[in-house]
């Protein structure tokens, strides 16, 4: 049995011997979130230490090579990193990036025009469901913010929050999720007091906050805790500006617990992509990410195992690791109809295949049949600390 290949950076793999299938993975390994990204990676490899131990690709069980980049959660960085995944690694195709303004980016520049599909894990700006004009190369196995702002306005309403002042990073992924949840709060009957924008990475936000503080107990708070999340909370905290706050997944993070303290967290709450842990398909995901000690139900992470595997699966489909016309067998994988296929039936699915019939995966983070623009609708909870660490619950 073939070993997996697999590779921190760009530059270790640029001196490996690589062949088989490789697809590229531009992961945000450093910049504002690489806590969140470190378990997202494991489950990328995890998926492809599935699959090449059950067989690996096609009828003589290529090795299925992951081939990671940093993408840093920047645009510039991602377009660096995909150019060079796709133009010298000949990558079939890309696995992320993790973060929106880094998949728009890359893939508005590089991977459209080089005809290579992209699978995105966590990008979920609404930006990325109408970027394409005909050419149906990009995807991603989480909800599009179009949804999570929607439901974060509908748990302000159900806290009481009839009022709110809003602060967002200045970036894409940021914005956009702002722009959702104004729009949303606002048709609910709730009062925005304040909507404005804070540069990331300053050193004190105290005058943003005695700005927007003025105007109500309530924040809603838009953005990466590593650029500048931290810092605004802290400012708002120490000056008593709010007394309730609420967001999404970008400041979702152990470290804000650990440097602003569990027992100022207690009116917080923000919310991320999930999955509903009562399916055949998470418990059997959670089984198999149990063993391997990857966190089974921390952001994106079930999203990330489910990426890799849909794309092996959409290869294994095409019989070849040609990117032309992989993006037909990637939506045909991922829906019914066919034989449903949970999180590690490499195997079985292999088997399938190869006697030409159809499968259907279901996916640890949910249901992964795409839409006419490749997006899925996925499912969000809302996290709050309870003895000094993030619970979950999921949003019914």
């Amino acid at each position: 049995m073939k070993t997996t290949v697999l590779a921190t950076t760009a530059a270790l793999l640029a001196t490996t011997a690589l062949a088989d299938v490789n697809i590229g993975n531009p992961m945000a390994m450093t910049g504002p979130i690489p806590d969140l990204n470190a378990p997202i990676a494991e489950a990328v490899d995890l998926a492809a230490k599935h699959i090449n131990e059950q067989g690996g690709m096609f009828a003589d069980g290529q090795t299925f090579n992951v081939i990671r980049a940093d993408s840093a959660c920047d645009p510039t960085a991602a377009v660096d990193a995909v150019t060079k995944l796709i133009n010298v690694n000949n990558v079939t195709a890309i696995v992320g990036p993790v973060c929106s303004g880094s998949a728009i980016a890359q893939a508005e520049s590089v991977s459209i025009p080089a005809g290579v599909v992209t699978l995105a894990v966590s990008a979920s700006s609404p930006a990325l469901t109408n970027m394409e004009d005909g050419t149906d190369l990009v995807f991603r196995t989480t909800a599009s913010d179009a949804y999570q702002g929607v439901a974060l306005a509908e748990l302000a309403m159900a806290n009481g929050y009839d009022n709110i002042a809003v602060s967002y990073a200045n970036d894409d992924y940021n914005a956009a999720i702002a722009e959702v949840f104004v729009e949303a709060y606002e048709g609910m009957g709730g009062t925005v007091t304040a909507n404005e924008a804070h540069e990331p990475n300053k050193a004190s936000y105290r005058s943003e906050v005695a700005t927007i503080g003025a105007t109500s107990d309530n924040l809603a708070l838009f953005s990466y805790y590593g650029s500048g999340g931290v810092t605004l909370m802290r400012n708002a905290l120490e000056t008593g500006a709010f007394s309730n706050f609420i967001g999404a997944d970008g400041m979702l993070s152990e470290e804000l617990i650990d440097q602003l303290g569990a027992e100022n967290l207690g009116n917080a709450m923000f919310t991320t992509a999930a999955s509903d842990d009562s399916t055949d398909a998470f418990a059997t995901w959670k089984a198999l990410a149990d063993e391997a000690g990857v966190p089974a139900g921390d952001p994106f992470v079930p999203n990330a195992y489910d990426a890799t595997f849909l794309m092996a699966l959409a290869i294994e489909a095409a019989g070849s690791d040609e990117r032309e016309g992989l993006a037909e067998h990637l939506r045909a994988v991922a829906s019914a109809p066919g034989e449903v296929i949970l999180p590690g039936e490499w195997e079985k699915a292999k088997a399938i295949l190869a006697e030409g019939g159809e499968v259907n995966y279901e996916g640890g983070a949910g249901t992964q049949d795409f839409d006419e623009n490749g997006d899925v609708a996925g499912n969000f909870s809302k996290s709050v600390v309870v003895d000094g660490a993030w619970q979950a619950e999921l949003i019914k």
